[in-house]
């Protein structure tokens, strides 16, 4: 896999962090429905994605969990999630956003994106049952 220059890391990195602030203002603003159709609505024109989309999804999840782990505020799961699929409507890879939950120990919800039926982000162990797929 071909390294990113720096000014390539530094503009994805800019790109990230963008969609972050979009994501959580769109968020507190409008139902989760409505945020994902937002944030992939801003796509460009349709072109055909890369033959390596895959590749390109996974390396794009690990730049989003990279960065969003030194951010202060809310970065879990969801907000990851909604980041990665902006970042991937604009390269036109398709993508999954799936909300499941666990009732046992304890309730618990983990948000991920999938691409292909493949996680792309950390998609939690599999006691998750999917819940919704935006």
């Amino acid at each position: 896999m071909e390294r990113l220059s720096n000014t390539a890391r530094a503009q994805l990195g800019v790109e990230i962090l963008a969609a972050y602030a979009e994501s959580r203002r769109a968020l507190r603003r409008a139902p989760i429905e409505t945020v994902v159709a937002g944030l992939r609505s801003q796509a460009p024109a349709a072109r055909q994605p890369a033959a390596d989309s895959l590749r390109e999804a996974r390396r794009l999840g690990r730049a989003v969990g990279r960065l969003l782990s030194h951010m202060p505020g809310d970065t879990r799961c969801l907000i990851r999630s909604l980041v990665l699929t902006r970042l991937l409507a604009s390269r036109s890879i398709e993508s999954k956003l799936v909300i499941g939950a666990r009732t046992t120990p304890d309730f618990l919800a983990h948000a991920w994106v999938e691409h292909d039926g493949e996680p792309v982000l950390d998609p939690g162990d599999d006691s998750f049952g999917r819940l919704v797929e935006l």
